[in-house]
């Protein structure tokens, strides 16, 4: 991992918003392809020892991922991810929630807003995650998410260099 690249993680209260700047030593294609192909997406998505695990993904407006993080012991927690708008290769945006194996949210979800760019072979993501309440946010960071994220995101920074090299 290289340790020059920008990552930022921020929590407005005022507005019920995290904002994340985390940049990659790859490729815009890569990236992107990191962030919308389920196979990929699965290899880094989850904060270890969790791992991700991808039931079906349409990555299209009106499209859905639904995917469970799985624990070392194999109990599943499963959330919806619904694409509310995409902009190829530079910002997509969607609805996350938790939800029941059944695929019944528990709203109200947040908000996420990602924004690609690439400078130089070095791609930035500004990500936004939007919450309805500040106590649906507070609870979100309370869970770790700010660690379990930082995690994933040095995971996906991980796989993106073995990727480079093949």
């Amino acid at each position: 991992m290289n340790s020059n690249l920008t990552f930022d993680f921020t929590v407005n209260k005022e507005t019920n918003t995290v904002n994340v700047t985390r940049e990659f030593a790859a490729d815009l294609e890569l990236v992107w392809e990191a962030w919308t192909n389920p196979e990929i997406l699965d290899q880094w998505w989850a904060p270890k020892p969790y791992r991700s695990e991808t039931k079906y993904m349409h990555f299209e407006v009106g499209g859905r991922r639904f995917y469970a993080m799985v624990s070392p012991e194999g109990q599943k927690g499963w959330a919806i991810q619904k694409y509310t708008s995409i902009s190829p290769k530079t910002n997509f945006k969607f609805l996350n929630a938790f939800a029941d194996e059944d695929e019944n949210p528990d709203l109200p979800g947040s908000d996420w807003d990602l924004t690609f760019s690439e400078l130089n072979g070095t791609t930035t993501v500004h990500i936004s995650i939007y919450n309805e309440s500040r106590e649906r946010m507070e609870k979100m960071i309370a869970m770790g998410f700010k660690e379990g994220f930082t995690m994933t995101l040095n995971d996906l920074d991980t796989l993106l260099s073995t990727l480079k090299s093949k």
